[in-house]
């Protein structure tokens, strides 16, 4: 299938760059094969059922974006994980003009080198310490990686809204932005009806950043992700289906995950471990009722994802609504909540 088939033209004003303030009264979108439907995200409560189990993304962001001098010129790293122990995986500004053995400074006297480049501008630095200083180091004195279309300021307080209200695991180069949607008051409206949520951990990585750059679309791979699914967590969503309740994944990261796991009817497994599971249609969704997320850029792979959980016609035909509503989209932006298409 070729990549056009996933473009569509967004007004720019429409890229959203601040949260919605509180955060749970952002717009929503229902959409299936059947209608579209205007909503607020306070209105899940009405949508969902009692027995019904969101699952949410606990990653948390890592302050990963840091700046370093090669001799007297500035280069601007984000870091994407550690690869191996003592070797990270990172995106670099100019990665061109670096070479093997050298050496970048970094704020506080903290020395990194080439260990090698790879493919797609992904350069592999040597780190001599532990991958959890690493981390403590990067929240000091590195930036939340915020993606290029947010438009704001170091010291914008905007950028606070970047971590959700589940984050705990520090691993992530980016929000898993579904999540940004829920505040403590929607929580407990939820769980006040018998609407629970389970938590899983996907640490989004390089391949948030990375476009499709092939036309074909079944050439494209995605880069490996790490993820866990518990056993309680498994448990309780296959027990939710046995009783009848819905899943619902908060965000492409979650359906992600339980994709890559689930058996034909749906069912869980817990894991530990990586996956590059790249969904475009064709593919069989079977771990999901309902898929809430954001509003996606063109061409990307999360709108193939969403094309191939409800339709390429349908989502569309839902973005040329959202479009002509003034919905806000991308990573701050407005959510919508996908009704599986039974295909």
């Amino acid at each position: 299938m070729n990549i056009d088939a996933f473009d569509f033209h967004l007004p720019k004003h429409l890229i959203a760059q601040k949260s919605a303030n509180p955060p749970d009264r952002s717009k929503l979108l229902y959409i299936s094969r059947e209608k579209n439907i205007d909503y607020n995200t306070l209105d899940l409560v009405n949508i969902l059922k009692p027995g019904d189990l969101l699952i949410a993304n606990n990653t948390k962001v890592i302050k990963s974006r840091v700046e370093g001098k090669l001799g007297l010129k500035s280069i601007s790293i984000t870091m994407l994980n550690e690869y191996t122990p003592g070797i990270w995986q990172a995106l670099v500004k100019g990665s061109k003009k670096l070479s093997l053995g050298d050496n970048i400074n970094l704020p506080n006297d903290m020395v990194i080198s080439v260990n090698r480049k790879g493919e797609r501008g992904l350069i592999y630095f040597d780190v001599n310490i532990s991958k959890l200083d690493f981390i403590n180091y990067l929240n000091i004195y590195g930036d939340l990686p915020l993606p290029p279309y947010i438009k704001v300021k170091k010291e914008d307080d905007s950028s606070i809204h970047y971590q959700t209200l589940f984050a705990k695991n520090y691993g992530a180069v980016a929000a898993p932005t579904a999540g940004l949607h829920f505040t403590k008051n929607l929580k407990n409206i939820l769980a006040k009806n018998s609407i629970n949520i389970a938590e899983i951990t996907l640490h989004v990585g390089a391949g948030t950043f990375l476009p499709v750059e092939v036309s074909d679309i079944s050439k494209h791979t995605m880069h490996s992700e790490y993820f866990s699914i518990d056993e309680a967590v498994a448990d309780k969503i296959n027990s939710t289906k046995k009783n009848g309740g819905r899943i619902i994944s908060i965000g492409t990261t979650v359906l992600r995950s339980l994709e890559s796991t689930s058996d034909e009817n749906g069912y869980i497994k817990s894991f530990k471990g990586e996956t590059s599971i790249f969904i475009s249609p064709g593919d069989k969704i079977k771990s999901s009722d309902f898929l809430l997320t954001n509003f996606h850029l063109p061409k990307s792979t999360l709108f193939i994802l969403v094309c191939a959980y409800a339709g390429i016609k349908t989502m569309h035909k839902a973005y040329k609504h959202a479009i002509s509503k003034n919905y806000r989209f991308y990573s701050l932006g407005d959510a919508c909540l996908i009704k599986k298409a039974n295909i």
